[in-house]
């Protein structure tokens, strides 16, 4: 009756209570591979890619002759772009179903995978200097045509040269409601402009404000291309402005199908006001996450392959954690396999490249906080990435570094934001009914001196054009439905 009900629910894509009827069908019977199998599914479906490995694995071995516990766990490895481990568990299918076409195809593509990983491990030693797209553009070359009719920069006080304003950047957003693109000058431009400004920053930056409470800071959470919501966002809270500061906390791309428009307008403000837009890295901002769910090919549409590798250069810049007047700590992911880490070493983190497998570098884009007061110590991820944390591991971790909270993103919320860990850990999640079905709200936070205390504005999506959400997908992905 359990495994009755939960594939009921499953098929009517309710896959949380699915996970839970999954859960005491194994109560009732822990030596069935088809329930560790069908909830390693599930588990898919919530993109608790390491949950799903692990129970894909339990019903291997339970049954080593059972093709579709290789199945999942392949899946889950795929999708982790960890394509050698998906590649074996894909062969063990084939062999065991050959003329199975979904296997057949999800074989091909790792092989694919694998052979263009393995062809850029030979073109590229660890010793070879390699020139940086951003070094290789000349914008004197980027002539802008007279028939063009967007948005343009000024000429700086040279008369030569171009330069953002916050007029400029308003008439980009514009343009880009009305779904027109960016000029490939200004455009490179804004992203050149930007890296400058983001490598000069420690991968730790310290944000002060006023101490008379003259103005605080907006923090936001993940916006994945979500356009038209940003739009609302400083519609409803004010443009950036150095007396309206904002920190966007990671996930600027992918999912969304404005990815582009979200990224671009980040950026730019940015350029306008350096002090006053503040940029953290998220998992998305990472090549694999990018190749997978949507960025790649958004860019190579909308602009050309080139801009996307100036885009993967600003991204390895983007600071990975900040704090607001020494108090709060804000980071994408979360905290860390070890209770020892400092300020200063996340300071010292050399973040300019893709996240390594592990290490601090690697948690603060992927962690998450367990949930509950009463949550103790650390468990492996859901994710197959990072470490869930207890609220013990929160209150150290703050404690030892003289801070009073942790706000962090990456995971949707209901309310679009979650309170936890005896009101230390905030979860910000600024993507409204994301991916135009999860119905959730979205929210921001505001702080000021000297409270310092969090102040939330929830909000509801808005329309957008007719264009779905994951458009621009690779097709790995969307052989995942």
């Amino acid at each position: 009756a359990a495994k009755a009900e939960a594939n009921a629910l499953f098929q009517q894509k309710h896959y949380a209570k699915a996970l839970e009827a999954y859960d005491r069908a194994i109560q009732l019977n822990a030596n069935n591979a088809v329930y560790f199998a069908n909830r390693a599914f599930a588990h898919i479906r919530l993109e608790e890619l390491g949950s799903a490995v692990a129970d894909a694995t339990e019903a291997i071995r339970i049954d080593p002759t059972y093709a579709k516990g290789y199945y999942r766990r392949g899946s889950a490895n795929m999708l982790m772009g960890k394509f050698k481990l998906a590649l074996k568990d894909f062969k063990q299918v084939a062999r065991a179903n050959p003329k199975d076409p979904d296997a057949r195809k999800k074989l091909a593509e790792c092989e694919k995978e694998v052979r263009r990983i393995n062809f850029e491990l030979a073109i590229g030693g660890p010793e070879e200097v390699i020139v940086p797209a951003s070094d290789t553009i000349d914008l004197d070359t980027m002539a802008v045509d007279s028939s063009y009719d967007g948005p343009r920069m000024e000429f700086a006080e040279d008369g030569e040269t171009y330069r953002a304003t916050p007029e400029f950047v308003r008439q980009m957003m514009a343009g880009f409601r009305d779904q027109k693109l960016l000029h490939r000058r200004f455009a490179f431009q804004i992203l050149l402009e930007a890296r400058k400004i983001l490598m000069a920053l420690p991968s730790l930056v310290d944000v002060r404000l006023p101490e008379d409470g003259a103005h605080g800071i907006t923090v936001c959470g993940d916006t994945h291309g979500q356009f038209y919501d940003l739009l609302n966002i400083f519609e409803m809270n004010g443009e950036p402005s150095p007396t309206n500061p904002y920190l966007f906390n990671g996930d600027f791309v992918d999912r969304g199908s404005w990815s582009c428009e979200v990224i671009m307008t980040l950026l730019a403000w940015k350029v306008v006001y350096p002090d006053s837009m503040h940029l953290t890295r998220g998992n998305h901002e990472t090549k694999g996450m990018n190749r997978l769910y949507g960025f790649d090919g958004e860019v190579k549409h909308k602009y050309t392959d080139l801009m996307l590798d100036v885009f993967r250069e600003v991204f390895q810049a983007l600071p990975l954690a900040y704090t607001l007047h020494g108090r709060v700590f804000v980071c994408h992911g979360g905290l860390f396999s070890r209770d020892d880490v400092t300020l200063d070493e996340i300071r010292a983190i050399d973040r300019f490249s893709e996240p390594p497998d592990e290490g601090i570098f690697t948690e603060l884009l992927w962690s998450d906080p367990q949930s509950g007061d009463d949550s103790r110590g650390r468990e492996a991820s859901k994710r197959g990435v990072g470490v869930q944390f207890g609220s013990d591991v929160t209150a150290r971790f703050l404690d030892n570094n003289g801070l009073d909270l942790l706000v962090r993103s990456h995971e949707v919320k209901d309310e679009g934001y979650e309170v936890d860990h005896f009101g230390r850990c905030i979860t910000i999640f600024s993507a409204p009914n994301y991916v135009d079905s999860a119905e959730n709200k979205a929210a921001f936070i505001h702080f000021s001196m000297p409270e310092m205390k969090p102040n939330f504005t929830q909000f509801d999506a808005v329309w957008h054009p007719d264009v779905q959400p994951m458009a621009y997908a690779s097709n790995m992905f969307n052989m995942f439905g």
